[in-house]
């Protein structure tokens, strides 16, 4: 095992029996018999170290979403990612609290999940389910998602309700979701969401790039104006 690993793995298991999602580069030394500048000149501080680890901790879920083949309905994947999110944290309150609260810069596996969750966005929008600009929407589900997820690993006492996750879930679902048959002013957000989202995925050669970005921005502009 290389030295990066050992002091890897080393701060991974402190993290993961930890009382308060933190531990001590001190500890960290002790665990892995290396000295502070090793651990230093492999992470660069602690902030470093903490986001390693959370990247490490990550990567089996990660992994498992990258490998997940699509179903043919956007919508209900985009259901059990937010149900696999929630699960993720309930099993691994450490690494969570840490991802979404303890660093101030967010590690890689928080950029590559929001990563993962835009594209399921992009799916909805190219299937005419999207309301609101897949960005947008990427930003609302994500902050309830990890909202939902930190309240339930640090105030267990207070989220009891088993169904308390759905029930947010579906409520920010129906705010960006459009139904069938969509209402004359959905149908303008949802058509040009659907627009935008296809013209992302395979631009018309026939648009310079200059006009493709201007045709996106009026795009966006309709969605937001008439999906209010």
């Amino acid at each position: 095992m290389d030295l990066r690993t050992r002091i890897l793995e080393a701060a991974a298991d402190l993290l993961s029996r930890s009382a308060e999602a933190d531990f001590s580069t001190r500890a960290v030394c002790e665990a892995a018999g290396v000295g502070a500048p090793a651990l230093y000149r492999q992470f660069g501080d602690k902030e470093g170290l903490l986001a390693a680890v959370v990247d490490h901790g990550f990567e089996a879920y990660l992994a498992g979403k990258r490998a997940a083949k699509p179903s043919g309905d956007p919508v209900r994947d985009l259901r059990e990612g937010w149900d696999n999110h929630v699960a993720f944290a309930l099993d691994h309150p450490n690494y969570y609290r840490v991802m979404y609260a303890g660093l101030s810069t967010p590690p890689g596996a928080a950029a590559e999940a929001h990563g993962l969750l835009l594209a399921v966005l992009e799916r909805c929008a190219a299937a005419g389910r999207l309301k609101l600009p897949p960005s947008l929407a990427a930003q609302m589900v994500m902050a309830a998602n990890a909202g939902v997820a930190l309240s339930m690993i640090t105030r267990p006492a207070r989220y009891p309700d088993p169904g308390f996750s759905a029930r947010v879930r579906e409520s920010v679902l129906a705010g960006i979701l459009a139904e069938e048959p969509a209402e004359p002013d959905d149908a303008v957000a949802t058509t040009a969401t659907t627009l935008g989202a296809l013209l992302r995925k395979t631009a018309p050669a026939e648009l310079s790039a200059a006009e493709a970005t201007l045709l996106q921005e009026w795009l966006t502009r309709l969605t937001l104006h008439n999906g209010r």
